[in-house]
């Protein structure tokens, strides 16, 4: 999914060659395509090793265990999702495109990865300090960029964290619908859509 899955392995575990770092990234491209069809619980590591073309050993050479791998592929799938969308809205004239471009490069990014949903939303059970991380990181850089852009008189000020909050809740579930469920509206219609909806409410 990114280049930066080795930043997950644990420190004594992190591979050292460039080998390693795509073994590492075949298991990890491989865990989402397991757990994402299967779940957490139905998944195997065998499963995982099988669709990463490589020995069980090697595995156990970069992971202790299937929720150490959970663990590593969900802070993986947060990063990566957080950068497709940071390199979608560089460049933005102001903070109403940003969030228009950033809307529709997510329903976007999930259409490729619908298994994201599924291994986002079981985090919650296995390992939840990853569930509410994956969250409160996305949240910390969405204040940054309210608070960036009420100061640059962008939008009005206002409490950023819980404007945050709701904008991200809004992304989640409109992806949920467009992404996941349903793709009978592109990226750039449901963008255009709920951003009018943020910047002039419902409001006659």
């Amino acid at each position: 999914m990114n280049d930066l899955g080795h930043a997950a392995v644990s420190a004594e575990k992190a591979p050292r060659t460039e080998r390693g770092r795509k073994t590492v990234r075949k298991l990890l491209e491989a865990a989402a395509a397991e757990f994402g069809a299967r779940g957490y619980h139905d998944a195997a590591i065998t499963g995982i090793t099988g669709r990463a073309g490589v020995a069980l050993g090697t595995f156990y050479t970069y992971f202790q265990s299937k929720e150490e791998l959970f663990r590593a592929l969900v802070r993986d799938m947060s990063h990566a999702t957080r950068s497709h969308v940071a390199e979608a809205v560089r460049g933005a004239p102001d903070r109403l495109a940003a969030e228009r471009l950033g809307l529709a490069a997510f329903i976007a990014f999930t259409r490729k990865h619908p298994e994201l949903y599924r291994i986002i939303e079981e985090a919650q059970f296995v390992a939840e300090d990853c569930y509410r991380e994956h969250y409160h990181s996305f949240v910390e850089g969405y204040r940054q960029g309210l608070a960036a852009a009420a100061a640059r008189g962008e939008i009005r000020e206002g409490p950023d964290e819980l404007r945050a909050w709701a904008l991200i809740g809004m992304s989640v579930f409109l992806g949920m619908r467009y992404a996941v469920w349903s793709k009978d509206m592109t990226p750039e219609m449901i963008a255009d859509q709920a951003i009018d909806l943020v910047a002039e409410g419902l409001r006659p």
